[in-house]
């Protein structure tokens, strides 16, 4: 399967991909982070799958979700009927449960299924026997058991079954999982609980108060970041996948089952300005149990729970998809200085308050740790937005989110009436932007560029309207805009910077495809600065990228036509939502810059 062929379940603990043939290729259980126990995705058949389909035929005829939700029907067309597979996880109360139900829509169809369960992530062959008629699977800390009608026959370390379901009947199966020295959970209700699991879904969304053109592409990404959330913590995962390749057949996988600062807190203004207050709250205590402690000590990323130690590690015995290699689990960037993260994270309280989220003294204290670390290490390089693996430089996006930090701190300060040394403060925001405009910025271009002292360009300069560090019609902006749709734009796409492979700028070999987020950022800059025909084009082409069920990954190549990086991707859906916002008018305009911002130097 292509990764776009693929469809996400999820009970907002852990998250299942289901592939255009049925087959349910990647499920980590009881997490996200957790070992998978179904990992052909990123090896063979013989690393785990569970596939269920009409027998005659290797794609599905069609498939959606029902309704808004995240239950799964896909539809099955043969020459002697039609029958449709509704897959879902029910919310969870106990044990995460994995349901799937045949239905016969007409006539009779043949149907066939196969499974395969493989613990630790497709190395473990559990012990696997038939116990009151089900199927039970042990293997170290893992058990699983498998409830259905169905007698799945044994062999070759496998279970497999074909029966017939005719128009108007029902044959499900149930997936639990539980840990091996726990006794046998108690069976759910499968229908009853498909009945419970679209009700809860529709009742989330209709909360949602945006009200725009793309409702519809709202809904799904809202309803994706939805899926991403740890519900027992408030944490926001990147995606639910590890090592789907930037490049196919390259170097460039990573695990992003984990919490990163920055894409939480720009999913927290996403889930704010659509209404979801309780989600961005869940979030903010996230945060706060995440990171406390010294500021020289806050990561760029956490677990779920707010674990620190993710330390990196490879698969050996995966294939990696399409041959992409190697296969890692934790992500060694955790333990990299990001200067970006601090702004990002203080942005993100402070527009939260904005947006009517009551402030409090212990939040307040963070924020002030922060402000205090970033007066004494904001002129430190670092290895930026991008994670680069390359030596440090001064990004100057990263520069930028450190005056946004103390910006927002001292314009918080005011507001609240806080007493602290944000005079002091004030003038280092303002010294820091000076910098940034002539250290940053290089005149016979009219654009910023990617760090001081260099000509390469970075998409994540397109944020310079959008965070308010200068204003839309500043000609700075202006060119920085234009230069980036000259030099970084593949088929009307953004890459995130320039790769070359004699000399790579993240230190990596291999190219990437075109970065998701970065272009919903250039639709976003295009409405800024006047150019609302073009962002608004843009932006109804990205759309169109998504898969048939409205899910993005990270990168999309348009050589291959195909999408690239772990799926489903949180930092496409929160900008997708954040443009529909800013083109249909739902968003409010950002903080205006302070007066020493609007000034050109005479330099310039």
């Amino acid at each position: 399967m292509r990764i776009e062929d693929y469809a996400l379940i999820g009970d907002t603990q852990s998250a299942a991909l289901i592939g255009m043939d049925g087959s349910i290729d990647w499920l980590c259980l009881p997490r996200f982070d957790s070992p998978s126990c179904f990992s052909r995705l990123l090896g063979d058949e013989h690393n785990g799958f569970w596939r269920l389909a009409a027998a005659e035929r290797d794609r599905a005829t069609r498939r959606a979700y029902v309704e808004d939700s995240l239950v799964l029907a896909t539809d099955w067309e043969t020459s002697t009927g039609t029958a449709r597979v509704v897959d879902f996880m029910p919310p969870r109360s106990g044990n995460p449960d994995l349901v799937r139900i045949v239905e016969g829509l007409s006539g009779a169809v043949e149907m066939t299924t196969e499974i395969r369960i493989r613990f630790d992530y497709g190395r473990i062959v559990p012990w696997a026997r038939r116990i009151g008629g089900h199927l039970h699977a042990v293997g170290g800390p893992d058990s699983v058991w498998v409830h259905s009608p169905i007698c799945l026959e044994g062999g070759d370390y496998r279970h497999e079954a074909t029966f017939t379901v005719a128009a108007g009947e029902r044959v499900p199966f149930v997936f639990t999982w539980h840990p091996s020295h726990r006794p046998q959970p108690e069976r759910i209700d499968p229908l009853r609980e498909l009945g419970l699991t679209v009700a809860v879904w529709r009742e989330w969304i209709s909360r949602c108060g945006y009200r725009g053109p793309w409702r519809d592409a709202v809904v799904r990404s809202l309803i994706t970041l939805k899926a991403l959330t740890y519900s027992p913590t408030g944490g926001i995962i990147a995606a639910p996948t590890t090592s789907l390749p930037e490049h196919l057949g390259g170097v460039r996988n990573w695990d992003y089952r984990y919490c990163w600062l920055r894409d939480a807190a720009m999913a927290l203004d996403a889930l704010l300005r659509c209404g979801y207050v309780e989600e961005a709250d869940a979030w903010r205590v996230w945060l706060l149990r995440a990171i406390a402690g010294r500021p020289e000590d806050h990561q760029i990323m956490y677990g779920v729970a707010g674990e620190r130690r993710l330390p990196e590690t490879t698969l050996d015995w995966l294939s990696g998809y399409e041959g992409s290699r190697p296969v890692r689990i934790g992500n060694g960037a955790a333990g990299q200085f990001q200067l970006d993260v601090y702004g990002q994270v203080v942005n993100a309280l402070y527009r939260a308050r904005k947006q009517g989220m009551p402030p409090d003294d212990y939040t307040w204290s963070l924020v002030m740790k922060g402000a205090e670390f970033l007066e004494h290490n904001w002129d430190r390089p670092d290895e930026g937005l991008w994670e680069v693996r390359g030596p440090r430089r001064h990004f100057v996006h990263s520069k930028i989110m450190a005056w946004l930090a103390l910006d927002r701190v001292t314009r918080g300060a005011a507001e609240l009436g806080r007493t602290g040394p944000f005079d002091r403060w004030s003038a280092l925001r303002d010294r820091i932007h000076a910098q940034v405009c002539d250290k940053g910025y290089d005149p016979e271009r009219n654009t910023f560029t990617q760090s001081y002292g260099s000509r390469e360009l970075d998409a994540a300069l397109l944020r310079i309207p959008i965070v308010g560090f200068l204003p839309p019609d500043d000609p700075r902006v202006i060119g920085t805009v234009e230069a980036i749709e000259r030099e970084l734009m593949t088929d009307g796409l953004v890459l995130r910077y320039p790769l070359a492979e004699d000399n790579p700028v993240d230190g990596l070999p291999g190219g990437e495809g075109a970065f998701l987020a970065c272009s919903f950022w250039l639709a976003e800059a295009r409405a800024m600065i006047g150019r609302h025909d073009d962002a608004v084009e843009l932006f109804e082409r990205l759309i169109a990228l998504s898969n048939d069920v409205g899910l993005l990954a990270e990168e999309y190549d348009p050589r291959t036509g195909r999408q690239l990086g772990n799926f489903p991707q949180a930092f496409s859906h929160v900008h997708l939502i954040h443009t529909a916002q800013a083109l249909s008018g739902a968003r409010t305009s950002a903080p205006p810059a302070p007066a020493v911002a609007r000034t050109r130097t005479s330099a310039r």
